[in-house]
């Protein structure tokens, strides 16, 4: 396979540009970005550039449901007649948008709820979750882990997102927002689905180190993942600590109320990745043999410490 030809499809975020992949001799492309006339337009450059005419495409496989990394893919698989392959737990957020969109905000207000978020704050969630400009339905091949396309592997990833998946082609590795170069990845508040998301996650990065090729993550382009998914496994490893003794401070505390400890004031969505984050800490530990942490009360979630020891849970978890 010829090295794949990474495009910067918009003007960047807080985790670096939108990372689309051409692989001109497959007819793929990974993650085709945003939704928007200019994104499009560098997209559309960006594939001819590779040497791949934008009809020629003949696949697009899509890492995960977020607006950022989808929003193109009906548009791109229009034009060139393509099919868009995703995991079946994230293909409905783009094949059913409507329904599933309406559906998931309704979710995310009562899980948000369940987590201790006051009725204000889950009003402003609401209020800036506006729609993306996306066809209210769009033919998508859902898939399997391990089913194959263009000859890659696809490679169920979650965390992130409850269907995220990576995809193997050769020696390239395409994660999309499991492993990015600077940020790390939101858990918890970026799919709220998900019960109990960060075993999940730290599987899904210990399957991923499994891979010893190159690795193209889902914005910027410089990524070393053994290196990385070590930085990631200690940034979850300190929080979750810094969880567990902060909830000896309070004694008792909602993953909201947690939280504010932690991260300070959180407006918009920063009020569902802060939440979420501090939820997922929470029920892992909770879920854990010999557990320093229980769920003592629910709608809205507590929890309280057991006087058990976290640092053996801490060394189980994030070995």
């Amino acid at each position: 396979m010829s090295d794949p030809h990474r495009i910067a499809v918009n003007e960047g975020s807080p985790e670096g540009s939108n990372s689309a992949y051409v692989l001109p001799d497959r007819g793929v492309v990974v993650d085709p970005g945003p939704p928007g006339d200019d994104d499009f337009e560098r997209l559309r450059a960006g594939v001819e550039a590779s040497g791949l005419a934008l009809g020629d495409v003949e696949h697009v496989v899509l890492t995960h449901w977020h607006a950022d990394h989808v929003g193109l893919a009906p548009r791109l698989a229009d034009a060139a007649d393509a099919t868009i392959h995703m995991h079946r737990r994230d293909a409905p957020l783009l094949a059913e948008y409507r329904e599933a969109r309406r559906r998931r905000v309704r979710r995310d207000a009562s899980v948000l709820a369940g987590w201790g978020v006051p009725e204000e704050r889950i009003e402003e969630v609401r209020e800036r979750d506006a729609p993306s400009p996306l066809p209210d339905r769009t033919p998508v091949v859902a898939h399997e882990d391990g089913d194959v396309v263009a000859g890659g592997e696809l490679l169920h990833a979650p965390g992130h997102t409850e269907g995220h998946l990576a995809y193997r082609c050769d020696d390239a590795l395409f994660v999309g927002d499991a492993v990015l170069p600077t940020y790390t990845p939101n858990v918890g508040g970026s799919d709220t689905r998900a019960e109990n998301p960060l075993p999940d996650y730290l599987r899904t990065l210990r399957r991923l180190l499994r891979h010893d090729g190159e690795c193209y993550p889902g914005h910027g382009d410089d990524l070393s993942l053994r290196e990385r998914v070590g930085e990631i496994r200690s940034h979850h490893r300190e929080r979750a600590g810094r969880v567990a003794e902060r909830l000896g401070v309070h004694g008792e505390a909602t993953p909201w109320e947690l939280a504010v400890d932690l991260f300070g004031e959180m407006r918009g969505v920063h009020v569902k990745f802060g939440a979420g984050e501090s939820a997922a800490h929470l029920r892992a530990l909770a879920a854990a043999a010999e557990s320093p942490v229980s769920r003592v009360g629910s709608d809205p979630e507590r929890y309280a410490l057991t006087g058990r020891s976290a640092e053996a849970v801490l060394d189980s978890l994030f070995e």
